[in-house]
């Protein structure tokens, strides 16, 4: 991929706070991408409200802002530094959300700012349950029945509909926090009312529980072109509602 000679300053959205799931690989990531950055001439701006991070050492980036990742800090950041794109996908859950804000906050289409790495497009069509849903469709993916719903009495009429148990799973949340499985109507109101109010966008999919499939899991990276590697060892999980889970580490796989 040849060197993008249009862009000079690239911001980098941090993880905050270090969490379950989130913070740890996104630091070794982002140290990475702030390195490789400047080595290609680049100047980076990084913002982390977490100092307790490899990326926040004032040798990884140009200049280093350890403020709040919200979007009136981040305006004020860009304003100040101009920056010609902003990279938000090494910051997990944190940076995805917050790519998300300044969008529809209007200040990248005003000052020109481009997203690089994946799309608004992409991070849309993967968080929002709906479009996600859509999507598969349009692929001819088998997924269970599911209906996106914004308020409780919604939520309990499907669940009759199709039957307990449901899971519940809310959008734009990190790692799905605030979802769960409910069982019957007192669940469903407890998990449900808490995966609304931890939804940004107060939405939640009710999908029918698939718990006891056989579920098989591998990770790719592919590009536009159809080129692909595994980027870690493949790990097959075998669950199911008598046995216990079962891993098998498979060879890695040439390119």
């Amino acid at each position: 991929m040849p060197k993008r000679e249009d862009i000079n300053k690239v911001l980098i959205i941090g993880s905050g706070p270090i969490v379950i799931g989130q913070a740890a690989e996104f630091d070794y990531a982002g140290s990475q991408a702030c390195l490789s950055l400047r080595v290609e001439g680049y100047s980076v701006i990084l913002v982390n409200s977490n100092p307790a991070t490899i990326m926040t050492d004032d040798e990884i980036a140009d200049k280093v802002y350890l403020e709040p990742l919200t979007v009136p800090s981040l305006k004020k950041i860009i304003n100040k530094e101009h920056p010609d794109a902003i990279l938000p996908t090494l910051g997990g859950q944190t940076g995805l959300n917050l790519a998300v804000e300044l969008s529809k906050d209007g200040i990248l289409d005003e000052l020109g700012i481009e997203l690089l790495g994946t799309s608004l497009q992409t991070i849309n069509e993967a968080e929002d349950r709906e479009k996600f849903k859509d999507l598969m469709q349009e692929l001819h993916q088998p997924i269970p029945d599911s209906k996106t719903v914004y308020d409780l009495q919604d939520g309990l009429d499907f669940a009759h509909k199709i039957d307990y148990p449901v899971i519940i799973r809310p959008a734009y949340t990190l790692g799905g926090t605030g979802g769960g499985i409910a069982h019957n109507d007192d669940e469903m109101m407890t998990i449900l009312n808490r995966g609304l109010t931890m939804s940004p966008s107060t939405e939640c999919l009710v999908e029918k529980s698939i718990a006891g499939f056989k579920e098989i899991e591998f990770e790719v990276m592919r590009d536009h072109h159809g080129s692909s590697i595994i980027v870690t060892g493949w790990k097959i999980s075998i669950r199911s509602a008598s046995t216990p889970v079962i891993q098998l580490s498979l060879p890695q796989p040439k390119r």
